[in-house]
């Protein structure tokens, strides 16, 4: 695997990025733009830092800081910065003059508070990107709600398209809603910066939650706005996509289970020898009698192994997979054909594995084994902060 850092020319190469943001949705968007060669450093409490610091998930922990801290905030400088104290603050304004791109996820207004919103950053620094991620918007009746993931998912009706019909409202398995607004914050940034090298004019590029969780919806929320303007029916066996005909899902087989995903009936009546297929052979009827095709279906094809049936489908092309947990995956070789696994240092010079950037430039994997860096690792190398602590100290 080649790492693109080391074969240099990164795209944004020379970018200087400020990252106020914490947990998911804003640090996700300044990681990738760190994977794409910028350079990003974390503003962050003195003494606290960002929150997910202290996020463990499944009770893991690198040193004094979250396993998932370092995750997300690997290839990143920290500069530790009261915001709320008048010498750091001039001192951060101070970077931002020197500044591509400013990131945060504060709650709408506090930004403003401080004296860091958008106008005054632009002030300080007409060509910034300011990026901003919110819960459900900087107006409206929701603005001052918490924008938390499982919350946003309840709302946005995602809940409701997971699992089979019958089921109480499922939640995805992961944070979907930080995750997708991330990657449209990067986006947004990434177009705003290409604006910038023709206009010069930087800009303000907002997401949210609840936006990005309807965008992930489109399929699924356009067909609501042109028709009856109701929930769709998830399927009453194997749910997969609520608006899927038969026989898409997940069926069980003698062994474990596997994926079918869009197939001609008629071809899975003959490959698979189900002579009940029969009256739904044409497809007309693969959508409004999808229940009793699937149920046909989950009674066939437990009788044999997931390898038995996938040599009849795949070797007829049907699109068919097998299901695998993390540790099958790992043994097929495919996640390591594509470079998705890469090893960084912890502080204590652990090495962590972890995910690399899904993007290739030039048919590099992005990767790099800088990890995520200590509290306030970086801030002696920004004068005007360092001096100051300095000060206090020779004269506390």
């Amino acid at each position: 695997m080649t790492s693109a850092n080391q074969a240099g020319g990164l795209p944004l190469e020379g970018l200087k990025i400020l990252d106020f943001s914490q947990f998911l949705a804003g640090p996700s968007c300044a990681l990738r733009l760190a994977d794409l060669g910028a350079d990003v450093i974390k503003i962050e409490r003195p003494g606290v830092g960002d929150l997910c610091r202290t996020l463990a998930v499944a009770d893991q922990w690198v040193g004094q800081d979250s396993l998932l801290f370092h995750t997300i905030n690997r290839n990143k400088g920290s500069v530790a910065a009261d915001l709320k104290d008048a010498g750091d603050l001039e001192a951060v304004k101070a970077m931002i003059a020197d500044a591509d791109v400013a990131i945060h996820n504060f709650r709408p207004g506090v930004m403003e508070r401080i004296g860091l919103g958008y106008e005054a950053v632009a002030e300080i620094n007409p060509r910034v990107i300011y990026g901003v991620v919110s819960g459900y918007g900087t107006d409206g009746v929701w603005r001052d709600k918490p924008g938390q993931d499982l919350l946003v998912q309840a709302r946005s009706g995602l809940t409701w398209l997971t699992g089979s019909a019958g089921m109480d409202p499922v939640p995805m398995g992961i944070s979907i809603t930080d995750i997708s607004a991330g990657a449209h914050l990067t986006q947004g940034i990434l177009a705003a910066l290409v604006r910038r090298s023709v206009s010069g004019k930087g800009a303000l590029v907002e997401v949210s939650l609840l936006a990005s969780a309807m965008d992930i919806q489109f399929e699924q929320v356009t067909s609501y706005l042109n028709g009856p303007q109701e929930q769709p029916k998830r399927s009453g066996v194997n749910g997969a996509n609520v608006h899927s005909t038969a026989p898409y899902g997940l069926y069980q087989t003698a062994d474990g289970y596997m994926a079918l995903a869009m197939s001609p009936i008629a071809t899975l009546r003959d490959l698979l020898g189900i002579k009940a297929l029969e009256p739904f052979a044409d497809g007309s009827l693969a959508y409004s009698r999808r229940d009793e095709i699937k149920q046909i279906l989950k009674d066939h094809l437990v009788s044999e192994t997931t390898e038995h049936w996938l040599g009849l489908l795949e070797s007829a092309g049907i699109w068919a997979a097998e299901v695998l947990d993390w540790p099958e995956l790992e043994e097929t070789g495919a996640l390591e054909s594509l470079g998705v696994v890469q090893s960084v240092k912890g502080p204590e010079g652990e090495t962590l594995r972890t995910t690399t950037c899904p993007i290739r430039i030039d048919g590099r994997v992005l990767s790099s084994n800088r990890g995520a860096p200590p509290l306030g690792r970086d801030t002696a190398t920004h004068s005007d902060i360092s001096q100051k602590k300095s000060m206090e100290g020779a004269t506390g």
